[in-house]
C-alpha cells in the first residue's frame, strides 16, 4: 500500500492532526485497540506520521492528571496520611475549608471522567488504584454530607408555629347538676369554670420555614451530584435518609408527640389524652404543611435531576415520622368510646383527611397511603359509633331525682351544647352518616320536611326527639301538675332557643321552631289550668246565696278566705320555683294577672262592700288587686317566701 503525501502547507497539517484527537477521544474502545486503528489511518497520510506522539503525549497526560487527582484524595484520608498534622487538617469540617473541599471534588470529578472516558482503563494497575481512590473519595464524602446535613439542620420553631397558628374555641363548663356519668362535661357557659374545646389549627397560606440552612443546600447537592455518578447513589440516600429522619422524629418530640403503643394508648386517662390529641392534631398539620413539604423541596434541591432517587429519599425520610402518627390515630380509634370524645376524634379525622390527599401527592409509597386510608376508616368509624352511642344515652339517661324547682335540667344543657357544637362538624358527619340514614325511618315529620333534610340533620332531629321523650318521662317525677308544666316550659324553651340562636335552625327547620314554641304556649296554658282553676273558682257566684246585695256574708267570708289561702300557698310555693328566661318568666306572669286580677277585682267590686262594713273586714279581705299584682312579681324567682311574708302591700 502506498502512503498519499500532500503538500498543503502546515495549516493543513495542524487541521488535520486536530481531526485524529477527535477521534481518538471519540472512540470508546480499549487504548490497544483505537492505537492500532490510528496507525493504520497514518499509512493513508503523512500528515499523520506523527501520530503515535499523539498517542504516548495523550497517554501520559492522562497518567498525569490521574496522579494528581489521586494525591489529592488521598492527602483528605486521614488514614493514609503520612503524619498526624496531615490528618489533623483533613478532618477540619468541610464548610470551613472551602478551597481545599473545591480542590478535593474537583480530583473527584478527574478520577470520575478519566475512568469514564477510557483514557486509563487499558492499564489495570491505574484501573486498580482509580477504584481505590474512588472509594476513598465515596467514603469521605459520605461522611462529609453526613456531617454537613447534621450540622446545618435548623431546630423547628414552635413557638413561631404556634404564633401562625389561627383558634377557633368553642366553649362550655362543667356540669354541676345530678346526671349520669356519660353527661358530665358540657353545660351552659355561665360561670368562670369554662373549658374550651379547640376546633383544630389551621395555618397561612404563606407559611414555610427552611429545614437545612440555605448556604449549605448548594454543597449538599455538588456531594451528592459526585456519590451519584459514582454510582454510590444508594450509600448517598441512605446517609439523607438516616439524618433527617431523625431530624424529623426530634420535630415530633418538639411538638409533643411521643412514642407511645396502642396499649400504652388506651390506659391513659381522658384529661391527659386530650392533651395529646390535641397535640396530634396540631403536628400532623405542622407535619404536612411544613416538615414534609419542606423534606419534599430539600429533595427536590438536593437530587434534582434524578426523579427516582428523589422519591426513594423521601419515602425512606417520612415514613419514620407519619407512621409514628399513624400509630396514635389508630390507637384512638380503637379505644374505648364516650361522649367527650367525639370532638377530639372528628378533629383527628378532619385533619387526616385533609393530610391524606397530601401524602398521595407526595408519596409514591402505597403501603403508607393504605394504612393512612385505614386509620382515617378507624377514625370515621369511631366518631360514626360514638354519635350513635351518644344517642342511646340520651335515651336511656334514668336519673330520677327531679330538679327541686322545676328548672333545666342538666341532660338538656349538656346535650343542646353538645349538639350546638357538632353543627360545626356537619360536612364530616353528613359523609360519615349517609349510609346509616334507616336508623332515623321512625322520625315523624310533616309536608315531606325528612326529604330535604341531610343526614346529620335526621339524626339530630331524632337527638332532640329522644331528649324531649326523655324530658317528659322525668317531668312525672313531678306530684305536682304545675310544676311538671314549669319544667317541660323551661326544658322545651331552652331547646329551642339554642336551635333558634345558632346553626341548628338551618338544619332542623323554621317550621320545627313554631311547632316547639306551640308545644311551649300548651305547657302555660295546661300550667293555669292546673295552678289557678281553683282560687278562680272562689271568685265565682255560684253558692254564695243570692245578688251582690243579699249574698250571705258567712259564704263570702268563706269564698275570702279559700281564696287567700289558696293564693298564699301558690305564692309560697311558686316563689321558689325557677323560670330562667326572663322572657318567658314576665309572659306566665302577664297571663295570670290577665286571668286573676280581673276575676278577683270583680268579685271583690261586687261582693266586698258586704264585708268592709263589717267587724274584722280586714280578716277576709286581706288583699287589693294591686297587692295581688305586687306579689305575682315575686313568682318563679327561685327564692322561695314563707307565708309570714305575706302582708298587705297597699291599705
Amino acid at each position: 500500500m502506498t502512503t498519499t503525501t500532500t503538500n498543503l502547507g502546515a495549516g493543513s497539517e495542524d487541521r488535520v492532526m486536530a481531526t485524529a484527537q477527535q477521534i481518538l477521544k471519540s472512540l470508546n474502545t480499549p487504548k490497544e485497540v483505537r492505537e492500532d486503528m490510528l496507525l493504520i489511518f497514518s499509512s493513508f497520510d503523512n500528515r499523520l506520521s506523527n501520530i503515535t506522539d499523539l498517542i504516548n503525549e495523550n497517554s501520559d497526560s492522562a497518567g498525569v492528571r490521574f496522579d494528581a487527582a489521586e494525591k489529592v484524595i488521598l492527602q483528605w484520608d486521614s488514614s493514609s496520611s503520612s503524619s498526624n498534622a496531615d490528618a489533623s487538617r483533613h478532618s477540619l469540617p468541610w464548610e470551613d475549608s472551602p478551597d481545599e473541599a473545591a480542590e478535593y471534588l474537583s480530583a473527584v470529578d478527574e478520577i470520575l471522567h478519566l475512568v469514564a472516558d477510557m483514557s486509563i482503563r487499558s492499564d489495570n494497575k491505574i484501573m486498580d488504584r482509580a477504584e481505590t481512590a474512588i472509594q476513598m473519595a465515596m467514603s469521605r464524602l459520605e461522611d462529609e454530607f453526613r456531617l454537613v446535613l447534621i450540622r446545618n439542620t435548623v431546630p423547628l420553631d414552635s413557638e413561631r408555629l404556634y404564633g401562625s397558628i389561627r383558634r377557633v374555641s368553642l366553649s362550655f363548663a362543667a356540669n354541676d347538676g345530678e346526671i349520669g356519668d356519660e353527661f358530665e362535661s358540657f353545660a351552659e357557659v355561665d360561670s368562670e369554670r369554662g373549658c374550651f374545646h379547640e376546633r383544630g389549627p389551621s395555618f397561612g397560606d404563606d407559611l414555610c420555614v427552611d429545614l437545612i440552612n440555605p448556604d449549605a443546600v448548594m454543597e449538599l447537592k455538588e456531594i451528592a451530584d459526585r456519590m451519584i455518578n459514582a454510582g454510590y447513589e444508594k450509600e448517598c440516600v441512605q446517609a439523607y435518609s438516616n439524618v433527617r429522619r431523625d431530624a424529623l422524629d426530634e420535630c415530633l418530640v418538639i411538638l409533643g408527640v411521643e412514642k407511645l403503643s396502642i396499649e400504652e394508648v388506651q390506659k391513659i386517662e381522658w384529661k391527659a389524652l386530650d392533651e395529646k390529641m390535641k397535640k396530634w392534631i396540631q403536628a400532623v398539620k405542622i407535619t404536612v404543611r411544613v416538615l414534609l413539604n419542606g423534606e419534599k423541596r430539600l429533595c427536590d434541591q438536593i437530587f434534582n435531576g434524578s426523579n427516582s432517587i428523589i422519591e426513594i429519599c423521601f419515602n425512606e425520610t417520612g415514613k419514620g415520622c407519619v407512621m409514628q402518627l399513624l400509630n396514635f390515630g389508630e390507637a384512638v380509634a380503637i379505644g374505648k368510646r364516650s361522649s367527650e370524645k367525639l370532638f377530639r376524634i372528628l378533629d383527628m379525622y378532619d385533619v387526616l383527611a385533609d393530610a391524606l390527599l397530601e401524602f398521595e401527592m407526595m408519596f409514591t409509597d402505597e403501603y403508607m397511603c393504605t394504612e393512612a386510608k385505614g386509620v382515617l376508616a378507624g377514625l370515621g368509624d369511631a366518631a360514626k359509633g360514638t354519635f350513635l352511642e351518644f344517642e342511646n344515652a340520651v335515651k336511656n339517661e334514668a336519673s330520677k331525682k327531679p330538679m327541686q324547682n322545676g328548672e333545666i335540667h342538666p341532660l338538656t344543657r349538656y346535650v343542646m351544647n353538645y349538639v350546638k357544637l357538632l353543627v360545626d362538624y356537619s360536612e364530616t358527619l353528613n359523609s360519615l352518616l349517609e349510609n346509616d340514614e334507616d336508623e332515623a325511618d321512625g322520625l315523624k315529620s310533616e309536608d315531606g320536611e325528612l326529604e330535604t333534610m341531610t343526614p346529620f340533620a335526621k339524626r339530630l332531629l331524632l337527638l332532640i326527639s329522644s331528649l324531649e321523650s326523655n324530658l317528659e318521662e322525668k317531668s312525672k317525677l313531678y306530684e305536682d301538675g304545675a310544676l311538671h308544666c314549669i319544667f317541660l316550659m323551661n326544658n322545651n324553651l331552652y331547646i329551642v332557643q339554642k336551635v333558634k340562636d345558632s346553626e341548628l335552625r338551618k338544619l332542623l327547620g323554621d317550621n320545627w321552631v313554631r311547632k316547639r314554641r306551640g308545644s311551649i304556649r300548651q305547657y302555660a296554658t295546661s300550667y293555669l289550668r292546673t295552678c289557678w282553676t281553683k282560687a278562680l273558682h272562689c271568685l265565682k257566684d255560684e253558692g254564695i246565696g243570692g245578688s251582690s246585695n243579699n249574698a250571705s256574708k258567712v259564704a263570702l267570708k268563706e269564698r275570702f278566705k279559700s281564696f287567700n289561702a289558696c293564693f298564699e300557698d301558690i305564692y309560697r310555693i311558686q316563689t321558689g320555683w325557677k323560670v330562667p328566661d326572663p322572657q318567658l318568666r314576665e309572659e306566665l306572669r302577664i297571663s295570670i294577672s290577665e286571668k286573676v286580677i280581673p276575676a278577683y277585682r270583680s268579685f271583690m267590686g261586687r261582693f266586698g262592700s258586704q264585708l268592709e262594713s263589717g267587724r274584722h273586714a280586714g280578716k277576709y279581705i286581706k288583699y287589693t288587686p294591686e297587692d295581688l299584682e305586687n306579689y305575682l312579681l315575686d313568682l318563679f324567682e327561685g327564692s322561695p317566701l314563707v307565708l309570714h311574708h305575706m302582708r298587705r302591700k297597699s291599705t
